[in-house]
């Protein structure tokens, strides 16, 4: 659609239904003034908040898609779990989800219905719910769709109909999940159409994501939320750079080209995988990454006597753990880069770390999600 910053909630038709995008009722200046606000009233003690960076179309942002089905009087519904329920609010068009995606699900949606293929609800059905994802600069697009058990009825017919209604779809995923918990995917993936995977471009460098990788949602920010980072840290190229929670390896290889060396630490045996293959996909040599917890490792490091010269730290919505701020004052990096989705953890934080030692150089939030109330900042940090 058409960007109108005046336009509010009532532009989308289940806003007080759905739940997820909270600040709708809020024009977009306004949205951004409000997380203003609440990023200068969480973090302003620590030093000047910048003015936050927002979307120029704040619309369809959202490169990756799940959708839950759920049987209907005509057939199947398909749609996103309502806020703090378990109902099914049906869905066809979402203003933040991206539009090739969301015909996706559609799609995949009708098809159940003529191959009788059943959701599962708890107790029987097939079908738990279906992930698109796609590259934004590449166009890529792939379809999960996430089953109870390893039986998909005329899977292959329904496979081969889905890729003729949507050419665009360039791999097929069939994830089997026995877990009972919404939306979640499962240890084992077959691919049925293509590769198993799809890849973007990002700052100049390619990247692989798999069903499971963790990939910012939304690719356009992204530039400007990993730039941020890097531009925090000041590198001369003489530096060893700790990428912690380094995921499929997306900061510490945009590093990798400013720095002597980047290690990268990730728990997920998966995300290690991915991250290797992004690493030789773009000729990176001067990085490393391990499998492990990362305040084990640091703490390995500091007992070694190896201190890394600046760290990036991206940890999940519930922060950093005590342990692992008590490991970064004892590895002692003189830099700290510090991207954040939960100002009120990263608040948490920053207190701690200013305590063992560090100084707050810069504080700036960016707009990743456009329309709720999530907010993602990058603060720099150096050693006292």
């Amino acid at each position: 659609m058409p960007y109108d910053p005046e336009l509010r909630g009532n532009g989308c038709p289940v806003f007080k239904k759905c739940g997820g995008c909270q600040l709708q009722n809020l024009t977009y200046p306004e949205q951004l003034d409000f997380k203003q606000g609440r990023a200068i009233a969480l973090l302003g003690r620590f030093g000047h908040v910048s003015r936050i960076i927002g979307m120029e179309e704040p619309y369809h942002y959202r490169c990756k898609v799940q959708a839950a089905f759920v049987r209907s009087r005509g057939g199947v519904l398909s749609g996103v779990y309502q806020s703090g329920s378990g109902r099914v609010v049906p869905v066809d068009s979402c203003m933040i989800e991206d539009e090739v995606c969301g015909a996706v699900v559609v799609t995949v949606r009708d098809l159940m219905k003529r191959f009788n293929i059943r959701p599962w609800d708890g107790r029987s059905g097939v079908l738990r719910h279906v992930l698109v994802r796609r590259g934004l600069y590449s166009g890529e697009v792939m379809a999960v769709l996430v089953t109870r058990t390893a039986q998909l009825p005329s899977k292959n017919a329904f496979v081969a109909e889905l890729i003729r209604l949507r050419p665009e779809i360039t791999t097929v995923v069939q994830n089997i999940n026995a877990d009972p918990l919404p939306l979640s995917l499962g240890k084992e993936n077959v691919a049925l159409f293509g590769r198993g995977h799809i890849v973007d471009e990002l700052l100049g460098r390619t990247f692989r994501i798999s069903p499971d990788s963790f990939y910012q949602v939304n690719p356009a920010m992204t530039r400007t939320l990993y730039s941020t980072a890097l531009d925090f840290l000041e590198l001369k190229g003489t530096e060893h750079v700790l990428d912690a929670y380094c995921g499929t390896g997306t900061i510490g290889i945009l590093a990798a080209g400013k720095a002597k060396k980047v290690t990268g630490v990730e728990f997920n045996a998966d995300a290690v995988r991915d991250a290797k293959w992004n690493a030789r996909e773009n000729g990176i040599e001067n990085i490393e990454f391990f499998r492990g917890d990362a305040a084990a490792f640091m703490e390995g490091m500091a007992k070694s006597g190896e201190r890394p010269d600046a760290l990036i730290m991206d940890p999940p919505r519930a922060g950093a753990s005590a342990r692992f701020l008590r490991a970064v004052a004892a590895a002692a990096p003189e830099k700290i880069a510090y991207v954040s989705c939960e100002p009120e953890t990263l608040a948490r934080d920053l207190a701690v770390l200013t305590r063992s030692g560090y100084r707050v150089r810069r504080i700036q939030p960016v707009d990743m999600f456009p329309h709720t109330r999530h907010l993602e900042t990058v603060v720099s940090m150096t050693k006292n």
